[in-house]
């Protein structure tokens, strides 16, 4: 097969779709060389930066391939006048899977769209505009324009069900992996002292990793925190570390109004060679969202041993299962306390989820997942 990845996810600093597309193409690319795949990205910037960061997706029998426009123009302009994909990259692929929601006019071959959430119905007041409209004006055409719908979990799979039920025949479940080369259990004083200083850490604390957005939850997090503060004499500080996201101002202020300034620490983006270590040595990895189509960093958290603590919503407990994580109630600030109290307290439980925790970890993989998904690719090319 000729297949094309549309490469944009994987430009810049990568957030959970670049991550899920990044997992997927390297294990496949490494499992079924047999195949030419071409990274396919538009970009008029910064073009020496892009192509450093596709090149270690490259082989012999994977390639890249610019279009000199704007990625963001074209989605518009696209938008309201069919200007056809193939102008740009051709007409040789039997296969171009699109990994962010938007399959654009007249794409030669085949194609797959992954559609990972429906937060923007679930919760649009969480979005930003510019993305809802985007999505308002593209998703039920690149559904009708896909082959197959590819989502990240079964509680995604009913979720589209619910907004779209014209396309569920359409749709397939290929779970997100972990990569265990870079997810695993650091026991590295020195490295974890260049990283505490690195990063402005304390000693002992808790993790959450991820976009600072409201979503996630992280208003009600730092409430029980500050609750939790208030029982221990000295508790482990928390540690928010991710890039900031849309309406993020309100998770600020609330440290500000709950005076938790000197133990709320803020890191922004996390290099991806400091995750493992600032995991591993996390007292506990904290993630109440409110909203996750499959919610990687728990499970990444859990490879590295880390024991977890996620709310009962969405897709988060199909991800960590019932017996590897302390499940609270997202919007009970008394519960998600009482989950960061027992974490802190009884180490027995962090000794026990860290070993199921570890177990869960391993029954997902990339390799796994690339290749359900090459199944779909077979699914919809028969003859190859």
């Amino acid at each position: 097969m000729n297949i094309a990845f549309d490469a944009l996810p994987l430009l810049g600093q990568k957030t959970g779709i670049g991550f899920c597309e990044s997992g997927q193409v390297r294990a496949m690319t490494r499992l079924h060389p047999e195949n030419q795949y071409t990274l396919n990205y538009f970009a008029i910037k910064n073009l020496e930066a892009k192509k450093q960061d596709l090149s270690s997706y490259l082989s012999a029998h994977v390639s890249a391939k610019h279009a000199f426009c704007s990625p963001y123009g074209y989605r518009i302009v696209s938008s309201f006048v069919p200007v056809p994909y193939h102008w740009f990259f051709g007409r040789q692929q039997d296969i171009t899977h699109f990994f962010n929601y938007i399959i654009p006019p007249y794409v030669s071959g085949k194609t797959v769209v992954t559609v990972h959430d429906m937060v923007y119905k679930a919760f649009p007041d969480t979005v930003r505009a510019r993305t809802r409209h985007m999505l308002d004006l593209g998703l039920v055409r690149s559904m009708k324009r896909a082959d197959r719908i590819i989502t990240d979990s079964h509680f995604s799979e009913s979720e589209i069900i619910k907004y779209f039920p014209d396309f569920a025949e359409k749709i397939r479940v290929v779970p997100c992996g972990v990569d265990s080369e870079i997810f695993h259990p650091v026991q590295n004083p020195d490295a974890f002292q260049k990283i505490r200083k690195k990063y402005q850490l304390p000693e002992q604390y808790f993790l959450y990793l991820g976009t600072i957005e409201p979503r996630k939850n992280l208003e009600n997090l730092i409430a029980a925190y500050s609750d939790f503060v208030l029982t221990h004499e000295r508790p482990a500080k928390l540690v928010l570390a991710g890039a900031k996201g849309w309406l993020c101002d309100n998770i600020f202020k609330k440290v500000r109004d709950f005076n938790l300034q000197d133990s709320v620490i803020f890191t922004e983006y996390i290099q991806e060679q400091d995750l493992a270590v600032l995991m591993s040595y996390a007292l506990a990895f904290v993630f109440p969202s409110v909203y996750e189509g499959f919610g990687m960093p728990p499970l990444e958290a859990m490879a590295c041993g880390t024991p977890v603590l996620v709310s009962d919503a969405a897709s988060l407990p199909e991800v960590t299962g019932p017996e590897a994580a302390v499940i609270v109630k997202p919007y009970s600030v008394q519960s998600i306390a009482r989950g960061l109290h027992l974490l802190f307290t009884d180490k027995n439980l962090r000794t026990s989820l860290s070993q199921k925790g570890l177990a869960r970890a391993k029954e997902f993989s990339w390799e796994k997942s690339a290749e359900l998904l090459y199944q779909v690719y077979l699914e919809i090319l028969p003859e190859v």
